[in-house]
């Protein structure tokens, strides 16, 4: 009696030699980008298109290289499904703080010159995280493979969630302080004449001129974001609490789950990148000199408005200084 040779177990061809069945993240995920490095030009238009014209130069001829983008990996490997089941939760949390808060008339017992700072320094801020959301969308389009497309998408999608629940607390607060908090004009005219917010508005502007898509994720993810996080979720936070802000503070504090996966991310794949390729280091290195000075003044200027700037900008540093550390050394 003989006995059949065992059936070799099947592959799949984004998981390569290793005969193993992809994750549901690999599975949606895994070389999705079939049109990188592709020859004579990514997409089946006139090579000397516009299109293509733009991703040749920004994406495959970024001085950002590796052989292969394919082996990062989101340390939370999301995909689209365990997005929205995560921030479905999120919100039905954020919900619940806001009918607590409402219920209790906080707005109402908030002082005078609280409102004016969440006039001045808050409500204004939700240029900023569509600044923040435009270029994580930039970032996510130019990747150069679908793990770093869908994570930089999801922080777009962060962004906007922050941006909404800061458009929220304007309309909230106009209804106990005065229908100004609420006006999109004179909320403009903060953003684009009080001395505080040009620095910042300047580097954010800035940051939408960051074409190459590897000099956007490291101004982005690396410099930018991280010291503004800090900022709003972790300095303006404390202020917030110590004026009896309980909602402001409660919201911020909720999108910093936001930013801990997205330093998670960022740091993974500045790691990939200098281990793909040692030069990778100098090429960021030299990104991250050139942005630093900019956020640096953003962040300057907008703690201006602070009660106590040193002390806010020394939490901004030290934030700032331990994201650094989980990629830089």
């Amino acid at each position: 009696m003989t006995t059949a040779a065992p059936r070799p177990l099947k592959t799949w061809s984004i998981a390569g030699d290793s005969r193993r069945k992809p994750t549901e993240y690999e599975a949606v995920t895994g070389q999705f980008h079939y049109h990188f490095n592709r020859k004579p030009a990514p997409f089946d238009l006139d090579p000397d298109s516009a299109i293509n014209r733009w991703y040749l130069k920004h994406r495959e001829g970024s001085p950002l290289q590796a052989e292969s983008w394919e082996g990062f990996r989101d340390p939370a490997a999301l995909n689209y499904r365990r997005y929205i089941a995560l921030q479905h939760d999120r919100e039905v949390y954020a919900e619940g703080v806001v009918d607590h808060y409402e219920a209790l008339d906080h707005d109402t017992n908030l002082g005078f010159e609280w409102v004016e700072t969440l006039n001045r320094i808050y409500v204004p801020a939700r240029y900023l995280f569509h600044v923040l959301q435009i270029t994580s969308l930039y970032v996510g389009q130019l990747a150069p493979s679908a793990y770093v497309t869908n994570a930089a998408f999801f922080q777009a999608a962060d962004e906007l969630r922050a941006l909404q629940w800061t458009a929220y607390r304007a309309k909230s607060l106009s209804l106990a302080h005065g229908a100004h908090l609420a006006n999109t004009e004179a909320t403009r005219r903060i953003w684009e004449t009080d001395s505080v917010w040009q620095p910042a508005r300047e580097n954010l502007e800035r940051l939408l001129l960051a074409y190459d898509w590897g000099e956007a994720f490291t101004a982005l993810n690396l410099v930018v974001k991280p010291a503004l996080d800090a900022l709003f979720k972790e300095a303006f936070v404390d202020l917030a609490n110590d004026h009896g802000d309980g909602l402001t503070a409660a919201l911020l504090q909720d999108s910093r789950v936001d930013t801990t996966r997205s330093r998670a991310w960022s740091a993974a794949l500045a790691r990939y990148a200098i281990a793909a390729n040692p030069g990778n280091r100098a090429i960021i290195d030299g990104w991250a000199a050139t942005w630093r000075p900019l956020v640096d003044r953003a962040v300057d200027g907008l703690t201006e408005a602070f009660a106590d700037p040193a002390a806010a900008r020394r939490r901004v540093a030290d934030s700032v200084a331990a994201f650094t550390a989980q990629w830089a050394d």
